[in-house]
């Protein structure tokens, strides 16, 4: 049975300072994501005819997974992707810039980046509880959306292209009940370079009818 492993931080525990610190990451990373790692191939072991196929697979096609890991599958499954993901959307502040394909894309389907802004922290601030905020190409435009726990748009035929984690795991240690300034400090290490890998993919693939 393929197993599937934590992948390391691309970049230092302390890279994303002062915005995510050195504490959370590890306790983020070490932790929380390996966690979701471990419960994903445990609930994997029981059915080796999955064993071929792709973590984005199996999220997208949460409803053709048998029965008795589908709930094990959306929510470890969910929680390994959307971190593996989470860690690539960020980068050292300064070290990348708003630009690009996608940037167009914004000024075209939300009037300015300001406005995406306003759309995407508002997902994120009034997200209840435990959850995400998106940034997704759906068929033909950007969208912004919120999912709770570890619920991931793949599974509404969606493609992520930005991220941000809205449990409290992810900065509780720093910014304690103050989600709202998590959010503002979040778009200072935006990896906007990888945003735009993600938007040329999600286009490329629906013009080509690829399938996860």
């Amino acid at each position: 049975m393929t197993m599937f492993e934590l992948p390391e931080l691309p970049y230092a525990y302390n890279a994303l300072e002062p915005v995510m610190d050195e504490a959370t990451l590890h306790f983020h990373h070490d932790k929380h994501h390996a966690t979701y790692t471990a419960n994903l191939n445990r609930a994997l072991e029981s059915h080796p005819e999955l064993a071929e196929k792709s973590i984005r697979y199996l999220i997208a096609h949460l409803n053709l997974l048998p029965e008795d890991i589908r709930g094990a599958v959306r929510n470890n499954g969910g929680g390994y992707f959307n971190h593996a993901l989470f860690w690539d959307m960020m980068a050292p502040e300064g070290s990348t810039s708003f630009g690009g394909p996608v940037a167009g894309q914004i000024e075209k389907d939300f009037g300015s980046f300001e406005e995406f802004k306003k759309k995407f922290s508002a997902a994120a601030v009034s997200q209840f509880g435990s959850g995400w905020a998106w940034l997704v190409w759906n068929k033909d435009h950007l969208e912004v959306l919120s999912t709770a726990n570890q619920d991931n748009p793949l599974t509404e035929g969606k493609k992520p292209l930005l991220a941000l984690d809205v449990w409290e795991h992810a900065y509780y240690l720093q910014y304690q009940n103050r989600r709202p300034d998590f959010v503002e400090a979040f778009f200072r290490i935006i990896n906007w370079d990888y945003v735009n890998e993600l938007f040329e993919d999600a286009k490329k693939s629906r013009k080509c009818g690829a399938a996860e």
